[in-house]
């Protein structure tokens, strides 16, 4: 968990908050913090809406769905992404 944040969050710290805020992890000043970022700022709106996204998605794809092209793409760039 992250140190005790300072009274404005910046959008990087709003980003690592996502999954605990979404998990219902942060404690009600972090949340509140968090939130009201979030009203102040479309593009961590997005991102959160993104995060949504891909979780309720999560499991709905199926590795014989894609295309074989496709999968081979995706696991070059999540190999790529774990190198770094």
């Amino acid at each position: 968990m992250m140190p005790l944040l300072s009274k404005d969050l910046d959008c990087e710290h709003a980003v690592a908050l996502v999954a605990e805020y979404l998990d219902g992890a942060l404690t009600r000043r972090r949340r509140r913090r968090f939130e009201a970022h979030l009203r102040a700022c479309p593009n961590c709106r997005a991102y959160l809406e993104q995060i949504r996204i891909t979780i309720a998605s999560t499991g709905r794809i199926v590795p014989e769905a894609l295309d074989a092209e496709v999968r081979d793409e995706l696991v070059e760039l999540f190999r790529r992404y774990h190198r770094k």
